[in-house]
C-alpha cells in the first residue's frame, strides 16, 4: 500500500473510531459497489437496481458516486425524468466527480448520469429512504409510474462491457478495497472526512 493510501486509510479508521465511541450509526455506500459510476456493463445491465435492493439505507446514511468529472455527472430528478431519462430540469446536478449524496429526508429519490444517452443505457438509480423508525413512506403514484420500462431504452445486451473511461486502474484496486470496506462504516461526518480521505487516494 503506498503511502497515499496508508494516509487515507489512516483518515478512515479515525472516523470509524471517533463514530462508534460517539455511538453514530449512520453509513456511507459507494454507488453500485463499482469502480465508478457508468453505463451498466453488458454483464450486469441491472446493477444499480439490485445493488438498491441489497442495501437497507437508513435515514442519515450517505451514497458516494465517483467518476470522471470531465465526462459524466449524477442528476437528482423527479420521477417523470427518472422515468423518461430527461435530463433538462434536474433538481440538483453533482459533478466534481467524488459526490456525496446524505439521505436526510425519507421518501424515494432519483438519480441519473447527466451525460447524453447514459440514462437510456441503464445509468439511472432510485433508493427508498425510509424515516427515522425503520417504516417506508408508501410510494405515490408518480413513483409507481417511475419504475415503468423506459420508452426508447436500448437493449441491456447493446451496451458496452467495457469500464468508464477515467476509473482507476486495478494497480490501485487493493487500496482502493480497503477504502470502500472502512467507508461502510462512516456516519454523521463521513462526508467531510470521507471526502478528505478520497482526495488523497486520487
Amino acid at each position: 500500500m503506498g503511502a497515499r493510501a496508508a494516509l487515507a486509510s489512516a483518515f478512515v479508521a479515525a472516523a470509524v473510531l471517533l463514530l462508534l465511541v460517539n455511538g453514530g450509526a449512520c453509513a456511507m455506500y459507494k454507488v453500485g459497489d463499482l469502480d465508478a459510476w457508468g453505463v451498466p456493463p453488458a454483464s450486469k445491465p441491472d446493477v444499480y437496481k439490485d445493488w438498491a435492493k441489497s442495501v437497507k439505507f437508513k435515514l442519515g446514511d450517505a451514497i458516494w458516486f465517483l467518476y470522471p468529472p470531465t465526462q459524466d455527472s449524477v442528476l437528482q430528478v423527479s420521477p417523470d425524468a427518472f422515468h423518461t431519462c430527461d435530463l433538462s430540469s434536474p433538481l440538483l446536478k453533482l459533478d466534481d466527480g467524488n459526490s456525496i449524496f446524505n439521505l436526510t429526508k425519507p421518501g424515494r429519490v432519483y438519480f441519473t448520469s447527466g451525460a447524453p444517452h447514459h440514462c437510456l443505457k441503464g445509468q439511472k438509480l432510485w433508493v427508498d429512504v425510509p424515516m427515522a423508525d425503520g417504516s417506508h413512506v408508501k410510494p405515490s403514484a408518480n413513483d409507481l409510474a417511475a419504475l415503468a420500462p423506459t420508452p426508447g431504452a436500448e437493449d441491456p445486451g447493446t451496451t458496452s462491457s467495457e469500464p468508464p473511461a477515467g476509473s482507476r486502474s486495478s494497480d490501485s484496486s487493493t487500496a482502493d478495497d480497503h477504502a470502500s470496506s472502512a467507508l461502510r462504516a462512516v456516519a454523521g461526518v463521513g462526508s467531510v472526512v470521507a471526502a478528505a480521505a478520497l482526495s488523497l487516494l486520487l
